[in-house]
């Protein structure tokens, strides 16, 4: 054997022998994701869309609406109903009673209460007001805007410029009184007129998770837009709720 030959076997044998030796490397396959855990179950529940999630497009997507509804208000649940467990009482009394007398909680819960039944309150309200083909105010709800509120065109121009001026998060809301007067307020967090002994008639979220994957930082513009989404004949039912004083949240 040549010595050319006989190095290549050498080098051959001596490649086999050091791969032989080396470590072997196992990439293990990631652990499963832990499935979620289910949702405290107790008195509080999501009401569920009336419509579909795409329903309001293009003013709000879909999918904006499934993460706000499905997540945003479904965390407020979850945390009541957590609350409840120890506190029975925030199940077994009306959401208004709760809201407007917040100052009789205990300081250990109070502040948990007005975040999460604020919340609760404030979009339960949100997704009725809303749905598609929202017609036009009319009737006792259109005097009242143009009486209280300088007309509709006004009316909107001022409730937009309410949430336009909302800083960080917020909403804005119009109150009703039993006498039908309306009023533009706005409230930060989610905080709701009812924690004043007030009632909505109807109001919009502007916290950014509600408008942030269409809008971004357009305020104004989803604003404008959710104007046609209104849904007319249920504000003019919790209207007339209101006069009767049967409207609640």
């Amino acid at each position: 054997m040549s010595s050319i030959s006989r190095r290549r076997l050498m080098t051959a044998i001596a490649g086999v022998a050091a791969s032989a030796a080396a470590p072997r490397f196992v990439f293990a396959q990631a652990a499963p994701a832990p499935a979620a855990a289910p949702a405290a179950t107790g008195p509080f529940t999501l009401p569920p869309l009336t419509y579909a999630a795409n329903a309001l497009e293009p003013h709000i997507d879909a999918k904006t609406m499934e993460i706000h509804h499905d997540r945003h208000h479904q965390a407020f649940i979850t945390n009541l109903n957590n609350l409840a467990k120890s506190n029975p009482q925030l199940g077994s009394m009306p959401v208004e009673n709760i809201l407007g007398n917040l100052n009789a909680l205990d300081d250990s819960i109070k502040f948990a209460v007005r975040n999460n039944l604020g919340g609760h309150a404030n979009h339960t309200m949100f997704w009725e007001i809303m749905g598609p083909d929202g017609g036009k105010p009319e009737g006792e709800v259109l005097a009242a805007i143009d009486k209280d509120l300088g007309g509709l065109e006004k009316f909107q121009t001022d409730f937009n410029a309410a949430g336009g001026r909302q800083f960080g998060s917020g909403w804005v809301f119009v109150t009703v009184t039993k006498d039908g007067k309306l009023a533009i307020e706005t409230r930060p967090n989610q905080d709701n007129p009812i924690m004043d002994g007030k009632r909505v008639l109807m109001g919009n979220d502007v916290w950014e998770h509600a408008y942030y994957l269409n809008y971004q930082n357009r305020r104004a513009d989803y604003l404008k837009a959710w104007w046609n989404t209104v849904n007319w004949k249920k504000i003019s039912e919790r209207y007339a709720a209101a006069k009767a004083g049967t409207l609640t949240i």
